[in-house]
């Protein structure tokens, strides 16, 4: 007898937008960053690893995660980017799926 079964993905995407940055320019991979607040005011996205052990976090104000890591490399958002690498994921975890119903972004 065949059973049937499903498998279920959980994933997060933790520093997405950081980790789209750091494969278009792999230069990025060793250094604090966060994304966001291309003014140097408002918030950031997300962060890095690099930035995340001297406490910078997503939605921390610009001025705090400058004041936390100096260091701090701040990157304006690139949507199309992020979209485009966004789709490149979805797509490949369809290729062990049909049911594309079920992604949830």
């Amino acid at each position: 007898m065949n059973k049937a079964y499903r498998i279920i993905f959980h994933i997060d995407l933790n520093a997405f937008f950081a980790s789209c940055e750091i494969a278009l320019n792999p230069a990025l991979a060793n250094i604090p960053i966060g994304i966001g607040g291309a003014s140097g005011k408002g918030v950031l996205t997300t962060a890095n690893y690099e930035a995340r052990k001297y406490g910078v976090s997503s939605a921390m104000s610009v001025g705090e995660a400058r004041r936390l890591c100096p260091q701090l490399k701040l990157l304006p958002v690139n949507f199309p980017l992020y979209k485009e690498k966004s789709q490149q994921f979805f797509d490949y975890l369809a290729t062990y799926t049909t049911d594309r119903t079920s992604f949830h972004r």
